[in-house]
């Protein structure tokens, strides 16, 4: 049976890739996978959530992001300014002809609605 999807506040470690972050909200839909019986580190995230501020801004986008590619449950990660209504939307394609798994970028504005896999986020 599928349990349904959870939200994580940032207290919630996840191993992304070949490392280890805190983002500001995590989402996992279906079981849950964590690293040990403490249950502080989720190795199956399915929704990353970061808030950008501008002294995080360029570490979410590069050392957060590059680690967030590389996470095979990872279905979608978001990116949220925190000084302007915007957010933006990276959703995991997969290319067929390839046989591997790509990223495309979604701009929202203000008004609109974020639509993830099984959340809506308005």
């Amino acid at each position: 049976m599928d349990r349904p999807c959870e939200i994580y506040s940032a207290e919630m470690r996840v191993k992304a890739g070949r490392g280890y972050v805190y983002p500001d909200v995590v989402g996992v839909c279906g079981e849950r996978a964590f690293a040990d019986d403490i249950f502080d580190v989720l190795l199956n995230p399915t929704l990353l959530v970061e808030v950008l501020s501008e002294s995080t801004e360029f570490y979410d986008r590069n050392i957060k992001a590059n680690y967030f590619r590389t996470t095979e449950s990872l279905s979608e990660y978001l990116f949220v300014s925190q000084s302007e209504y915007h957010v933006e939307q990276y959703t995991r394609q997969i290319d067929l002809e390839k046989r591997s798994k790509g990223v495309y970028l979604l701009k929202l504005k203000q008004g609109d609605k974020v639509t993830t896999k099984k959340l809506v986020v308005e």
